[in-house]
């Protein structure tokens, strides 16, 4: 039997640069707190807690804040948590996603010039969450196209579209397709982080040739959940697990090919421990 790992799994570049910015400041003799937890994935997020790291889950956790550094998880916050660090007089150290410090400028920018400001993407997800924060005017997040295709606003208004990096591209093209459609007057910023298309299609792509295939990540992780969706869509043996704790796979003689892929926020350990015990124990 064989096991393919797709190449593009694992941590992502912007990932990369928060998780190691946050073990960076474990070295120095100082109170250290991530608005929120830096990546998606409960292991990371464990094994800072054991360095000393603390999470805040909410503003008010920040506001109760005397002092200690802060970082800004990869995901973004809205302006006003950067904000309240600075009234407070606390250091904050900003890891979010050049990705999405972009779509941050994009949107502040638009809706500073009157423009209505559309977020394509999942309401309610930290990413989100942060980008509707930069947003002047109320941002509109569309996530379905029953949405969009409800969606009305005034005449005359212009519209600026952007995306969550980890969307689903088709289907932010689907949905940017409505609104052209409709005859808006509409700006359109692909902010769809390449890595996250290209793991899309490797995944996709690979789990269209394979027996089964694994799709590790967190619970939590938005851009896991739309790669197992996406290659359940193309192999019905499709298993979506954390750690290799859950890992319960029984593969009939008949299996030669399995897959594996990860989510942005899945270190590689964990990766390397799923592939080695697939290729021993199978």
């Amino acid at each position: 039997m064989e096991v393919i790992l797709a190449k593009s799994s694992g941590f992502c570049f912007g990932v990369k640069r928060a998780v190691e910015k946050v073990y960076e400041q474990t070295d120095k003799d100082k109170a250290i707190y991530t608005y929120g937890p830096i990546i998606h994935n409960e292991e990371v997020v464990k094994d800072l807690e054991q360095k000393g790291v603390k999470v805040l889950d909410t503003k008010e956790d920040l506001e109760a804040l005397k002092e200690g550094s802060v970082v800004i998880r990869s995901h973004g916050v809205a302006k006003e948590i950067y904000d309240i660090i600075e009234q407070k007089g606390l250091e904050c150290i900003d890891a979010t996603c050049p990705f999405v410090k972009r779509i941050h400028n994009i949107v502040q920018k638009e809706s500073e010039n009157g423009n209505q400001i559309i977020i394509i993407g999942n309401d309610g997800h930290p990413e989100v969450e942060g980008i509707k924060g930069w947003s002047k005017t109320p941002a509109i997040v569309i996530e379905s196209a029953q949405e969009a295709n409800d969606f009305t606003c005034l005449e005359g208004t212009k519209l600026c579209i952007v995306s969550q990096t980890t969307f689903n591209y088709k289907k932010f093209q689907d949905l940017v397709e409505i609104f052209q459609k409709k005859g808006y007057d509409i700006i359109v910023a692909n902010t769809i982080c390449n890595a996250t298309e290209e793991r899309q299609k490797e995944a996709i792509e690979l789990a269209a040739k394979v027996d089964v295939m694994i799709v590790i990540g967190g619970t939590h992780s938005s851009n896991t959940r739309k790669l197992y969706e996406l290659c359940k869509s193309k192999c019905e043996n499709t298993y979506y697990i954390q750690t290799l704790a859950d890992l319960q796979l029984e593969l009939p003689n008949s299996v030669e090919l399995v897959g594996i892929t990860a989510g942005a926020s899945t270190p590689n350990k964990i990766i390397e421990e799923v592939q080695n015990y697939v290729r021993i124990n199978f």
